[in-house]
């Protein structure tokens, strides 16, 4: 017989309702006093080896993404270059991207210079940041111990040390979404009506700040936010609905400022919107950055239809993309099913299946999307599924090894996982990636 699950029979977020003790695994712990004694130690270890992982010789890779390092530069030069992500002090024609990734390097560059270092070190701090947020995302729900092991998951995924120590916008977006999945996770927890808005809000805003780091790709995670609100938010239906619009609202308007303000500029005072074929903002978002990357249908795309890759639901794991993303990924999924079974009849607000379908709605949803796009796909895109990866296997590993004596199945299933991914590594090493 499973052990009850606390924390689902009373609204945990009513004011009325009774406080559940510290570490609590629907609370997961919230408050010091319920993590263990070494929680602390363990995770300023956890962050400052990542922080050293990620920071040893960032100077290695140069220049890396010459494209988005010519405009560090140019924002270096130039602050109109800075606000518009110019490729050039000049303003003739900007990346083609939304140009918020870009802001904290160019800061960091003028701060302390233009070179490698003061290029790549914002990314890896972003990286130490995001195996924080994971933390304590993951930590609300699940408890320190999660936490701790969802962190190091992500610290150590192959794609997320590269993108870490490289200038593209994967790692503000990842930071962002982060951050966004925290703040869900907050409204859900939250004891006041006030507090509840406020927190979903402040979601949408990490989302629509994402949005400017990597454009439509932010937006993946929305249904996920949405039903994991939905499903496990206090309140009446039509009040959690209401908080979402609201939501939704602050996500336009963090996301959309930029692209009003660029729009509705005259062209003439502005650089060219590097990517779109007409000048707009509006048709890079919904065309070469947008539809383009799921159809295929991308007006002055490289690659063309058939020069990114077989599409399918193996791409995750094949021989390109398997040894960046893949090592966790079977595991993650059967822990995700395995999670939300024994969830059960729980009631709405019970917190172990809010974190499966957070984490496990995240990794289908985004996986796959990259799995199918027929448009403009790099290996590297896959980042994105390294917090949900983390969160999956850190939620459930840890919850059957809790329950390795009340559910007698926890434990083989636990050792099953255990060596089943012990092999799949062993097959990746084997195929060379």
């Amino acid at each position: 017989m499973a052990t009850p699950r606390s924390g689902t029979a009373a609204d945990p977020t009513s004011p009325t309702s009774p406080t559940p003790p510290a570490g609590s695994r629907d609370q997961g712990g919230r408050g010091d006093q319920g993590d263990p004694r070494w929680t602390r130690p363990a995770l300023a270890a956890l962050l400052g080896l990542t922080a050293v992982g990620y920071l040893w010789d960032l100077s290695a890779s140069g220049w890396a993404n010459a494209f988005y390092s010519a405009a560090v530069q140019a924002g270096t030069e130039s602050w109109s270059a800075f606000f518009f992500g110019s490729s050039d002090a000049a303003n003739s024609i900007t990346v083609d991207k939304t140009p918020l990734s870009l802001w904290p390097m160019v800061v960091s560059a003028r701060i302390f210079g233009l070179n490698s270092w003061s290029l790549l070190v914002p990314q890896a701090l972003m990286g130490v940041a995001s195996v924080a947020v994971l933390f304590a995302t993951v930590r609300r729900w699940s408890g320190a111990v999660s936490g701790l092991v969802a962190g190091a998951v992500l610290a150590v995924t192959p794609v997320a040390v590269l993108m870490f120590r490289f200038n593209n916008p994967d790692a503000a977006l990842v930071l962002l979404l982060l951050l966004g999945a925290y703040a869900v996770v907050r409204s859900v927890d939250a004891a006041t009506g006030r507090a509840v808005t406020g927190w979903i809000a402040l979601a949408g805003v990490f989302v629509g700040l994402a949005f400017l780091a990597k454009m439509m790709q932010a937006f993946l995670v929305v249904p996920v936010f949405a039903l994991v609100f939905l499903v496990a938010a206090a309140g009446p239906v039509a009040a959690r609905l209401g908080r979402l619009l609201l939501a939704g609202l602050a996500m336009v308007v963090a996301g959309g400022w930029w692209v009003a303000v660029v729009e509705l500029m005259p062209a003439s005072a502005r650089p060219y919107i590097g990517g779109s074929q007409n000048n707009s903002v509006l048709e890079l978002m919904f065309g070469y950055n947008g539809l383009g990357r799921l159809t295929g249908d991308e007006t002055g795309s490289v690659g063309g239809r058939s020069g990114w890759g077989e599409t399918g639901w193996d791409r995750m794991i094949n021989s390109e993309i398997g040894g960046q993303i893949g090592w966790l990924l079977p595991a993650a999924l059967a822990l995700f099913v395995i999670g939300l079974g024994r969830a059960g009849r729980a009631p709405r607000t019970d917190r172990a299946r809010a974190a499966y379908l957070l984490w496990g709605g995240w990794l289908l949803v985004t996986g796959l999307t990259f799995s199918f796009m027929a448009g403009i796909f790099h290996a590297y895109y896959t980042v994105a599924l390294a917090p949900a990866i983390g969160g999956l296997v850190g939620t459930g590993a840890v919850e059957l090894w809790r329950d390795r004596r009340s559910w007698p199945a926890a434990g083989p299933v636990l050792a099953l996982l255990a060596g089943g991914s012990a092999l799949w590594g062993w097959r990746l090493l084997g195929r060379g990636t």
